[in-house]
């Protein structure tokens, strides 16, 4: 598309031909010739200028002014969206769906706002992996629910900085704030492994339930199935106490000299304490261990003193129960194996008849074979002798 001409500047043919094409297609849109509609077209634009309270040569020349700013704009973002695609950089949807690069800064106020009433509330997160870090996962439609709930509502009549919602299309609008603000982007799952130049490895890894590798989408959209994850972490009041509690603990054990008398003697007995507690349970776990070595060969299969003591559970489950003895691992055998080697024995009995060697006696009929054998009861199928009768 040819770019309007300047103000002052002369159309080239090229663009002539293009506002002829233009005009003639409008023309017969409206059923006109293109000079009815050229004429249509100035007694509209006299008009407009009459209303605007300016001559027809004039406004004509702002109508030109407008569109080449339009032009130049236009360029203008086509470019910052080449650039941001080459050097990666995300884009959140702006306006009519145009992509907005997203440049750092400090956040607005009212962003601030809305991510810190966001944060806490409940969105149902997720721990995901992102550069390495952990960092909290929440779905777009929770987030969207919670800006149109009767909770945000309240809080924007308390908190003037909050932007008040209406509708569906108004909490998308708020939501567009924090991608803008890199205070939450967009992610999906990646291939931890993926762009790595090496095979899979020799033991495969344990994998944490629910816990997603994720990276960072370039284009920010917003729909109710994505994914969003949390850069602003809130208020960091709580970091701040952990971090002031373990200055202080640290300055208090370097200046132990300086403290009371009493209070240095009351440690001394407490780390005597301690010690002792360390040195029974290593004790314990040495006689424990000789016991079962003697029951083993005593009493098989050994007897065990708190046999879960160094199991995965909690303090008090380490000592109950008292004593117990070694389970041991019963081998599964396979039923069908035994059974169908019972029953081709039985086939194999059942299909020699015995002979009678006393004279006057004949064997009887050895018994049908094709009735179906059952393989948990053993019948008598032995063969039987019949006396028969002579005339």
């Amino acid at each position: 598309m040819a770019a309007p001409p300047q103000p002052g500047q002369q159309p080239t043919p090229q663009q002539m031909a293009i506002m002829q094409q233009q005009m003639a297609m409008e023309a017969s849109k409206r059923g006109m010739t293109p000079q009815q509609f050229q004429q249509w077209q100035r007694q509209q634009i006299e008009a407009e200028a009459k209303k605007a309270g300016m001559s027809f040569e004039q406004y004509v020349n702002k109508l030109k002014q407008q569109a080449f700013e339009n032009h130049q704009r236009q360029q203008q973002m086509a470019a910052q969206q080449q650039a941001a695609q080459q050097s990666g950089q995300p884009q959140a949807q702006g306006q009519g769906g145009q992509q907005v690069p997203i440049t750092p800064g400090a956040p607005d106020p009212k962003t601030m706002a809305v991510a810190k009433w966001l944060r806490s509330q409940d969105l149902k997160t997720r721990t995901c992996i992102l550069n390495g870090q952990r960092k909290d996962m929440f779905r777009v439609k929770r987030a969207l629910r919670a800006l149109q709930s009767a909770a945000y509502k309240t809080a924007c009549s308390k908190n003037p900085l909050l932007t008040p919602v209406t509708d569906a299309a108004s909490a998308s609008e708020v939501f567009k704030l924090l991608p803008l603000s890199l205070l939450a982007l967009r992610v999906s799952k990646s291939d931890p492994h993926a762009g790595h130049n090496h095979g899979p490895p020799a033991k495969p890894q344990k994998r944490v339930k629910g816990l997603w590798t994720v990276q960072i989408e370039q284009q920010q959209d917003i729909a109710d199935d994505l994914h969003y994850v949390w850069l602003y972490d809130g208020p960091q009041w709580k970091q701040k106490m952990y971090a002031a509690g373990a200055l202080v603990l640290i300055m208090a054990v370097v200046m132990f000299p300086l403290w009371p008398i009493k209070l240095r003697i009351g440690v001394w007995y407490l780390s005597m304490v301690m010690l002792g507690l360390i040195g029974l349970f290593f004790a314990m776990a040495i006689f424990r261990a000789i016991l079962f070595a003697v029951t083993w060969f005593a009493v098989p299969p050994g007897l065990w003193l708190y046999p879960n003591l160094f199991e995965d559970v909690g303090f008090f489950d380490s000592f109950r129960p008292v004593w117990g003895w070694q389970e041991e691992k019963k081998k599964k055998k396979s039923k069908k194996g035994t059974t169908s080697d019972a029953a081709a024995a039985d086939g194999t009995a059942s299909s020699k008849p015995s002979k009678s060697k006393s004279t006057g006696q004949s064997t009887s009929a050895a018994p049908d074979t094709t009735a179906p054998i059952s393989s948990t009861k053993n019948r008598d199928l032995k063969s039987r002798v019949e006396e028969v009768e002579e005339d």
